[in-house]
């Protein structure tokens, strides 16, 4: 079944991508009707885009697009990043697969036709047993024709390279502080409104064709990012052993999963 609140984001979403800063978004009583859903329903998922800066909430005049974010890139556009794979066994659970259509905003990233059919997977990540991550991923269906749950349960790059012959080469992901709903906290088994790191990612092969989008959910209290940057050319040894070393790439590399 699909996470009901995560339809509702994902229409609120589109609502705001075409909207400017500053813009009135439709009232709760009009995204209510369009999306039939329950206002405490709606009102959840309006508090998450409040809570990550994406609205801006006004007592007695409604709700508003948020001013933009500033952005700090961890790592320069022309650097590489290396992304070695976390600790603990990692394993993955589909807990959903289904063919849909792309819609404006996912077929955007996607660099497809609203119309055009997409593969969304709802999996499941669990590290040494323990549930550390919720992901939801979409996938043009032309790129994986009878892609089954078991594909989906072993490493999908891995998949893509070795079953589809689709090299993933690049990737450009955001990652952002969230709380979790009832249900996302009942299936990361956590407290609800816990907090989350809420990851964006969209990938492309050599080409530059997108071939995944990926929105996930990493528990906050299991999860964490650490960067290790060189500071330019005046980057020197460390005496101590714990700043940049000169002979460390000029830039910085992010340790987390992206399998």
């Amino acid at each position: 079944m699909e996470l009901k609140r995560e339809r509702v984001r994902e229409h609120l979403l589109t609502v705001i991508e075409s909207r400017r800063p500053g813009d009135a978004i439709p009232s709760e009583r009009t995204l209510c009707a369009t999306l039939g859903v329950s206002r405490p329903t709606l009102r959840a998922a309006v508090d998450e885009l409040v809570a990550t800066g994406l609205l801006v909430r006004e007592h007695g005049r409604g709700m508003f697009v948020a001013p933009v974010k500033v952005t700090q890139e961890l790592v320069a556009e022309h650097q590489a990043a290396g992304a070695p794979r976390s600790r603990g066994d990692w394993t993955s659970t589909v807990l959903e697969l289904r063919t849909v259509r792309a819609g404006a905003r996912i077929g955007r990233r996607l660099a497809i036709s609203p119309a055009a059919e997409l593969v969304h997977v709802t999996r499941l990540r669990r590290v040494d047993g323990a549930p550390i991550a919720l992901e939801h991923l979409h996938v043009p269906a032309d790129l994986v024709p009878g892609l089954t749950a078991a594909d989906m349960e072993g490493g999908f790059y891995a998949h893509l390279r070795e079953r589809r012959g689709i090299r993933p080469a690049h990737a450009v992901q955001s990652i952002e502080p969230t709380v979790l709903s009832e249900e996302e906290a009942a299936l990361l088994d956590v407290p609800v409104l816990s907090p989350a790191l809420l990851f964006d990612r969209t990938t492309t092969d050599p080409s530059g064709r997108p071939v995944e989008y990926v929105r996930s959910l990493y528990r906050g209290d299991r999860y964490r990012i650490v960067s290790r940057l060189a500071l330019g050319d005046g980057a020197t040894d460390d005496p101590k052993g714990d700043g940049p070393r000169a002979d460390e790439a000029r830039g910085g590399t992010w340790w987390g999963t992206v399998e």
